[in-house]
């Protein structure tokens, strides 16, 4: 026996709302967009239409009446990044409440950044772009003028385009202003990447606690890291293995104090009972490390979010100057941090 012939429905099309409803396909079209050229009568009629029949509009079509695509696009160094990946989250977020798709794409150098960037501008595919670390290398110089454009991460120098930021210099002064607190005097500062602005940020902030504190900050304990937990666990390693003095270890990112923490542990030490560790960031799992991570708390979240909106706001205004926005921080206390007890070792 043959099986069931499948009759598909039809589709149902924005000629047959009008028929049916006993208006022009261009009415139809007006109510679909919001115009106000319809009379309040007629408009309800074609709106219960539509919904008898179960007609759907084309979104793609409307976006391309409307001139836009509703679509953004985040362009960051990685993908893999927690705060990277938390900014695109947040900035995800908030498009989609106002009626947007965004596309997240990776460039880890100015000629990736280039290339992308051409293949979602050139091909008309976005409505804007938001640029995570966007002074890495040398990728603004890219950017199409007068297209909408916010940063994440860094200032922006062109009164065109929007920023948002965290209070880098903040971070990086209530860290260190923490451990000062505690009785600390020989710290290890384990920095970003130095090609990064938040790091230069941090960097002062820090600088700013010391001298503060009229305690001068040893130039053999600020070592560059490069934002893994590797390149922290590979400075306390070799700091212990050359005697080093210090009694805790200040990492820029909570990463880094990871990879910190891990490195004591292997030798043999207790944090902190013998070094006290601190980070930056307050990353979902800080609280469950052993023991919990002392950090400064940035809401990358809200970041992304904040940078979304503004973006969607130049959209909408292109007559817009570039807003701004800088978000604060805090100081969240937990276990691997304490007063000092005496030389880091001892």
């Amino acid at each position: 026996m043959k099986g069931k012939l499948e009759v598909k429905r039809k589709r149902v099309t924005i000629r047959d709302v009008a028929k049916s409803a006993g208006v022009s396909h261009q009415t139809v079209s007006r109510v679909i967009n919001g115009r106000d050229d319809v009379s309040p009568e007629t408009r309800d009629l074609v709106k219960k239409t539509i919904k008898s029949l179960g007609y759907l509009p084309n979104a793609s079509a409307r976006s391309l009446a409307a001139g836009r695509t509703n679509t953004l696009a985040c362009i960051a160094p990685n993908l893999v990044d927690f705060t990277f990946a938390a900014l695109i989250e947040g900035a995800e977020l908030m498009a989609r409440q106002h009626g947007y798709f965004l596309m997240a794409a990776s460039a880890p150098d100015a000629r990736d950044f280039r290339k992308v960037l051409n293949q979602l501008y050139e091909s008309s595919r976005i409505d804007g772009v938001l640029v995570i670390n966007p002074f890495i290398d040398e990728r603004t110089v890219y950017l199409p003028k007068d297209f909408p454009t916010v940063f994440i991460g860094d200032v922006s120098k062109n009164e065109e385009i929007g920023w948002v930021a965290l209070d880098d210099v903040k971070a990086g002064y209530m860290a260190a202003k923490h451990l000062l607190d505690l009785g600390h005097r020989d710290i290890l500062c384990i920095t970003g990447l130095q090609n990064e602005a938040c790091t230069k940020d941090r960097n002062q902030g820090i600088f700013q606690a010391f001298a503060e504190y009229g305690v001068p900050l040893d130039s053999e304990k600020i070592i560059n890291g490069d934002w893994a937990a590797t390149s922290a666990y590979q400075a306390v390693e070799s700091a212990l293995k050359n005697n080093m003095k210090f009694t805790a270890v200040l990492a820029e990112n909570d990463r880094m104090a990871i990879g910190a923490m891990r490195a004591f542990r292997d030798a043999g030490f207790s944090v902190p009972d013998q070094y006290s560790v601190i980070g930056i960031d307050d990353m979902p799992l800080a609280s469950y490390f052993d023991p919990p991570l002392t950090t400064i708390q940035q809401n990358v979240t809200e970041i992304g979010k904040e940078a979304a909106e503004m973006l969607i706001q130049k959209i909408a205004q292109p007559e817009l100057k570039g807003q701004s926005s800088r978000f604060s921080v805090q100081l969240i206390q937990r276990k691997s941090t304490a007063p000092i007890a005496g030389n880091g070792g001892d």
